[in-house]
């Protein structure tokens, strides 16, 4: 059941950032790409697996090892997150940038100046 409720969360989330990318607005389409990498990262994470036990062998070895989660796919998906916020913030400042030499964020006014200033 879990499984069916996270594939319809990921087609969502997935659908919606497709829909802002699709937008006219720079920062819509920003926020699109970044909502459809947070979605590629849950969905890492979901293949990676939700049941098990903590990688951390504290007081023995487990009873059973293939019911340790994976620790390898986490960091990824964590370091992922940190760099997925690095460009969001880069691509929103380079937003603002435009909005101050262009007077816009559309991005069919943007096409129609051509590069002018």
């Amino acid at each position: 059941m879990t499984q069916f409720v996270l594939a319809g969360v990921l087609g969502l989330l997935f659908a919606f950032g497709a829909f802002l990318v699709l937008r006219r607005d720079i920062v819509r389409v920003v926020w699109g790409v970044t909502i459809i990498s947070q979605a590629a990262n849950v969905y890492l994470v979901t293949m990676g697996g939700l049941a098990g036990s903590v990688p951390i062998l504290g007081h023995g070895p487990p009873d059973d090892p293939a019911t340790i989660t994976d620790p390898l796919v986490q960091a990824l998906v964590l370091t992922a997150i940190v760099i997925s916020f690095g460009t969001t913030a880069f691509a929103l400042v380079l937003t603002y940038r435009i909005h101050e030499e262009h007077g816009t964020i559309d991005l069919r006014e943007l096409g129609e100046t051509g590069g002018e200033s």
